[in-house]
């Protein structure tokens, strides 16, 4: 049975590229070869090459995978930490009233 690619925009598509070129470069300045990545994530050599060319069809856990092994696995955290545009839409959905509710004085 053939993997099912999803379609992507090019902007996702050229942010993959980026991204496992990235990767690539990350693990080249550690002088890791991809022998050395394979054993330490238990990985295929064919799957981590394909990581390095940004695929779509290698799940996000292999990814996260090669950043643990380079160290950088808690950066990914960061990427919906601050979500102000989220906040932003809340914020809107808010209703505001025009006056303090009513009170019985007791």
């Amino acid at each position: 049975m053939a993997k099912r690619v999803p379609y992507l925009f090019p902007p996702t598509v050229m942010a993959l590229k980026a991204f496992g070129e990235d990767l690539k470069l990350a693990r080249l300045r550690r002088d890791i070869s991809l022998k050395m990545m394979s054993e330490r994530t238990s990985l295929s050599v064919v799957t981590l090459t394909q990581i390095e060319k940004g695929s779509p069809s290698v799940s996000l856990g292999n990814y996260m995978q090669v950043l643990f092994v380079l160290g950088m696995d808690q950066k990914i955290r960061q990427v919906a930490a601050d979500d102000q545009l989220g906040r932003k839409l809340q914020d809107l959905n808010l209703t505001l009233r025009k006056r303090a509710s009513k009170r019985e004085d007791v």
